[in-house]
């Protein structure tokens, strides 16, 4: 805490936002720092102290989420009129808005912005802004609340019986999860309502997966409410947003016209908590006194009433008056630090865009069939189905393999070069897909085509991207002109870099499989392997592995 001269002002500071605890690299939103400061000490901003004597008030620097910062510098103003009377502290706030990732990521990295109370819309955050020395902690557990709320037009919501099948229906449209609250907590709210629902990994994965890798390819993450609400509400838009139930209401109020609704799932839905958390470095015990005595005046009538109109509940999530928002609800138990950690750092993985080669099975063996189909059919509907999954940003090649198909009597063959994923490369890798057979009688030479396929992504290696090969096969190799496994895995293992990783993903199918095989030779590039018995269900393993490239 120190001395603060009273003034306004105003700058815009665009930077980017590392979430310290994973130790990842996000870009935030740009914040408008507006402060002011409230207190006993003559001239401060123009506010007088009460009638106490309050000629050396203690000094203290907040910084809070920008919705809630008129509610702070009314209830800052009310408090520092009554300093000195009747054993009210003598205070004097000096009050910034950020948003709660640009706090966390100041806090964490020990920048000199660092505030002294900071109110985030989330305690989310509050594990974020660990700087490895100073624990923050939550001084008043909640000054407002307000409910994730999902936002669209009425046709959007045929099915709100979970999130995640709300998102399936849909097209949600997330706030940053990296920089946002609601981003985040509509993550959590899937993985949350799962002890309800009893959601498979599989089928999470089959509506996250293609999420992120959309929201991931996109120039600049969502986050800016108002604008996709504005996006959501036009005819015929297919778009949901997870938001706060607060900028729902405040939307309506500006935009009486709206066609939009909010929804809670049945399922349930987590709640933004403002809590104010003590982030000081030194004086910790005044700035506690300090922060209570703050969140005591944000339960008086007249605080209470400016919040409820401000569009917020209070800490007990009463339902608002008159009507507005979605009113009663049940909370998902919630998430804790590390289902936070684990949630963030696997969509930061999975949002990251791809440059991978598929390698395709076609030896003899893929002629069987399973059921109606042969193997080779269902591998050809898996992959092109698993297109479906990339987003336009993404790169994709295709190889097919057996034995002396390719040039020079190479096992493999490149029918489509890597190159990103435009109408015209995915309609060549189709077409490709459709027109392939299995050979008959050809081998399955799977190590030299490992090999070869892991030096031509290193080649045109893509530093942005997860770089990989997507292998399939029903069997395991049988080329006696090939290297041995060992001396395949050496060589996999002589190329392989930490720095620039090319790892395999191995989809094995079918009764003939060597899991063991396909497990070390995905190994030694860092990768793993995916083995079905029932080729039936490939696209359920497509999925899965595209969870862990």
């Amino acid at each position: 805490m120190g001395k603060h001269s009273s003034a306004v002002t105003r700058s815009n500071n665009r930077r980017p936002v590392y979430i310290t605890a994973l130790g990842l690299l996000v870009l935030s939103l740009g914040a408008v720092f507006v402060v002011r400061s409230f207190g006993s000490e003559s001239g401060a901003d123009g506010f007088l102290g009460g009638s106490g004597s309050c000629d050396d008030p203690t000094q203290v620097s907040l910084s809070t989420t920008p919705e809630l910062q008129s509610s702070l510098e009314a209830a800052a103003k009310s408090l520092a009129s009554k300093g000195g009377d009747d054993g009210t502290p003598c205070l004097q706030f000096t009050i910034s808005a950020a948003t709660s990732a640009k706090v966390a990521q100041d806090v964490a990295s020990g920048s000199d912005n660092r505030p002294d109370l900071w109110v985030p819309d989330s305690s989310l955050w509050v594990a974020q802004a660990d700087d490895g020395q100073t624990v923050p902690t939550i001084a008043v557990p909640s000054v407002a609340t307000s409910p994730l709320v999902l936002v669209g037009r009425n046709s959007n919501f045929a099915d709100t019986s979970s999130w995640l099948r709300s998102f399936a229906g849909a097209e949600p449209a997330l706030l940053d999860p990296l920089s946002t609250s609601p981003g985040a907590l509509a993550l959590l709210a899937v993985q949350a309502e799962r002890t309800k629902t009893s959601a498979s990994d599989t089928q999470v994965a089959g509506v996250i997966v293609p999420l992120a890798q959309r929201l991931g390819s996109m120039a600049k993450p969502y986050t800016d409410t108002a604008a996709l609400f504005g996006r959501a509400n036009q005819e015929g838009s297919t778009l949901v947003v997870p938001a706060s139930e607060q900028s729902f209401v405040k939307y309506q109020e500006d935009h009486p016209e709206s066609e939009l609704k909010a929804v809670v799932p049945a399922t349930g839905t987590l709640v933004l908590d403002y809590p104010i958390v003590v982030t000081s470095k030194s004086d910790a015990e005044a700035v506690t006194e300090a922060a209570k005595a703050l969140g005591t005046e944000l339960i008086t009538d007249s605080a209470s009433q400016a919040r409820e109109d401000a569009g917020f509940r209070d800490r007990l999530i009463s339902p608002l008056s008159g009507g507005r928002g979605v009113g009663d609800i049940t909370q998902l138990t919630k998430p804790t630090s590390d289902a936070i950690d684990k949630t963030l750092l696997n969509w930061t993985r999975l949002s990251l865009s791809t440059h991978s080669l598929a390698v395709i099975d076609i030896s003899g063996s893929m002629a069987e069939k399973v059921g109606n189909k042969t193997r080779m059919q269902l591998t050809i509907e898996a992959a092109s189905g698993g297109l479906a999954l990339f987003p336009n940003s993404a790169s994709l090649g295709l190889w097919t393999f057996s034995t002396k198909i390719g040039p020079d009597g190479a096992d493999y063959k490149e029918l489509v070069p890597i190159a990103p994923l435009s109408d015209r490369q995915r309609k060549k890798i189709v077409d490709n897909l459709r027109v392939q057979h299995a050979v008959p009688n050809g081998g399955t030479g799977l190590y030299d085509t490992a090999i070869a396929a892991v030096r031509a992504v290193r080649q045109q290696y893509d530093s942005s991207a997860v770089n990989s090969i997507l292998l399939f096969t029903d069997g395991q190799n049988d080329d006696p002109n090939g290297p041995t496994l060992d001396s395949a895995i050496k060589v996999l293992e002589g190329l392989r870099d930490p720095a620039r990783p090319v790892r395999i993903i191995a989809l094995g199918m079918g009764p003939d499989v060597n899991a063991d095989e396909l497990r070390r030779l995905a190994a030694a590039t860092g990768g793993q392997s995916y083995v079905t018995r029932n080729p039936t269900d490939l696209r359920e393993v497509f999925i899965d592995a595209l969870q862990s490239r």
